[in-house]
Parts: structure tokens; sequence; C-alpha cells
């Protein structure tokens, strides 16, 4: 993957909203009359993770409206399930859809029907993940230093010493390119550095899973060796977490995440989990939903994109790649706080009073 970070990621999507904007007043593709716009198909991985249905359905519907007023959005949901999305996929093209925007629940799965679009002229736009097959664009996050950010907090969280200590890394579905980089990215910073005693990859992402084999770390390594735990995201840092608590584990090793999940975000006011990574699901959706306009409408990605990235294919495509943050209790006011993702009274439940209150966030 090429990533070239550029720029700030309002001066990104501002140039992508002016781009996709002006490729829906040029009434190219199906924009014919009422009920003729184009057509996106969304299709979304799972309901494990709730940022999907939570955030950038949502997000993604609200910004390809305000693109494209006529264009109409489908949906569809694999519940992890990869025939699933096969077949909505499927079904999408036979509709003949003008564009469709693809989290895959498995990259290398997808692959086939991810030319089958190819073939029949429909652009396909990876989202969030870097989808195998001829696509067309990629609106995402740098993978690879978003596993950077948690394995530098990892070893800022234990201290000095590190290197005779001793982690538990719960990395994600391989099959997601996603958990691939951040894997890459963490090992980066983690290697040499920190005795890795386990590593476990979490098919589907799945919470039950990262608690099963958390319980089987503990089990083999013992409690009192485990000095940190790398979570590849929030729901394996739940699962993580919870057997730790069931094994009685006090106080509980720094564990990292991602996604900034409303949960994670109280179990680090409450000293439970560490950090979070932080990626804003706005400008994301906001690219996505840009690259998904123009490309509907027929139009070059270039001028919605500043990025490009190579494919499974080893072609060139139009990508944005944004930039992530790390999130710890002491930067959750400057960040998700004030972005306005979520406000102190939803962080700060009346169990988390006491908690918010040495956090400053009152």
């Amino acid at each position: 993957m090429k990533a070239c970070v550029r720029g700030a990621a309002v001066a990104v999507i501002a140039a992508a909203t002016a781009a996709a904007l002006a490729a829906c007043g040029d009434g190219g593709g199906n924009d014919s009359g009422e009920g003729n716009g184009p057509r996106i198909g969304v299709l979304l991985p799972d309901a494990t993770t709730a940022r999907w249905e939570t955030n950038d359905r949502p997000l993604l519907d609200q910004q390809i409206k305000e693109l494209c007023a006529d264009c109409e959005v489908e949906h569809a949901n694999a519940k992890s399930d990869v025939a699933i999305q096969q077949a909505q996929m499927d079904s999408m093209i036979a509709e003949g859809v003008d564009a469709i925007v693809l989290v895959a629940v498995d990259s290398r799965s997808l692959r086939p029907t991810v030319a089958k679009a190819d073939e029949a002229g429909i652009p396909v736009i990876a989202y969030d993940r870097l989808a195998e097959g001829p696509i067309s664009g990629y609106a995402s996050f740098d993978g690879e230093e978003v596993g950077r950010l948690q394995g530098r907090a990892l070893l800022r969280a234990m201290g000095d010493g590190a290197a005779d200590k001793r982690i538990v890394m719960m990395n994600g579905d391989p099959s997601d390119p996603n958990a691939v980089s951040f894997k890459k990215g963490a090992l980066s910073e983690l290697e040499g550095k920190v005795e890795i005693s386990k590593q476990y990859d979490t098919r589907q992402w799945r919470t039950e899973v990262a608690h099963m084999n958390m319980s089987g770390a503990i089990s083999a390594l013992g409690a009192d060796n485990i000095d940190g735990v790398y979570a590849a995201n929030d729901g394996l840092a739940a699962g993580s977490i919870s057997a730790l608590k069931a094994n009685k584990v006090d106080p509980l090793p720094p564990i990292t995440g991602q996604d900034a999940e409303l949960g994670a975000v109280q179990r680090i006011v409450a000293g439970e989990q560490y950090m979070t990574v932080y990626k804003p699901f706005a400008p994301e959706a906001s690219a996505g939903a840009a690259l998904a306009v123009a490309a509907a409408r027929n139009e070059s990605l270039d001028r919605v994109a500043e990025d490009t990235v190579r494919t499974s294919t080893g072609s060139t495509v139009p990508a944005v790649l944004l930039t992530p943050v790390s999130v710890t209790v002491e930067t959750i006011e400057d960040t998700l706080v004030k972005d306005g993702v979520y406000t102190i009274r939803q962080i700060c439940t009346p169990q988390l009073d006491a908690a918010c209150a040495r956090a400053g966030l009152t």
C-alpha cells in the first residue's frame, strides 16, 4: 500500500466535496429526471463493530445526499457472512446500480465479485478496508499508523524497563487487510522492545473470541506475567478486559483499542482501558461519499482524491488516506468531545461521576 497522507483531513474533504458537487452539477449518469438519479449501493460487513450502523451508515447517507440530492442509496449488512455479502453484491450488480461502496467482510473472497462489478461497468469504492480486485477508489485511514500509535501508547503505558515485560497481542481478522496493516504498524514499534508472549488472530473481530483467547493466555502464562495487551480494536479490548476481570486480575495491565466506541471511552475514564484510536468518521464518510458520487456520475476520481493506493491487481487508483488520532484519558475532551462525537453527559454516567471528576470531565 502506498500510504501518502497529505495535509489535514479538513483540507482533503473540502477538496473532495467541491469536486463531487461539481460532478453532481454535470448532469451525467442517470440524472434525467425525478427518481432517475444515480443509485449507490453501500455494503457494510457486520453488526458486531458498533461503528458501521451507528456512525458510517448514517454519515454516508447524509454526505451522499448533500452532494447529490437525487442520488438513491441502497444498504445491506452482511452480518459477518462472506456468502451473504457476495449475494448482496450480486443483487446490486443485477439491479445495475451506478457505484458500490464496499466494506468487505473478506477481501480475498470478494475479489471475484468485485471483478464481476467491474465487468458490468460498476465502479467499486473500497471503504475503510482495501478490497481486492479491480476497485476504482479507496477511502480510509493509514492503517500502519494506527498500529504504530497503539504500539507507542502501550510502551509508554508500561513505562521504563519495557524490554523485561511481556505482552499479549490480540490482532484482528487476518482476512481484513486493515488488520494486517494494524499488526505490521504495531510490530514495528513493539518488536525488540518488549517480549511478545502470545499472539492471536481474531476471526471476524469477535469480542467473545478475544475473551476466550485471553483466558487461554492467562492459563498459559499466568495472570502476573501479562504486563500489557495489544488489542487491535475496542471490541477485542472489551473481550480481553472481561477475561482479565473474570480471572480476578487487579490492577489491569494497560490495554489498547481502536474506533473510539462509547463503551471504550468509558472504560478509559474508569481506568480499565488505556487508549483507543480515534478515526474521525465524518471525514472518512465525506471522502467515501465524494468518491462514490463522482464514480456514479462517471467523473474522474482524481479530482476528488489527493492520494493513490496500489491494488491487488497491480494498478494504482485514487485514494483519500486520513490521519488517525490517539486518545487517552487526558485527551478525551480535546478530541472526541471537541469534535462532537460524544458529550460529557453521554460519557459520564452516574457510575463514572468520580472517575470523570478525576479526569476533569465535568
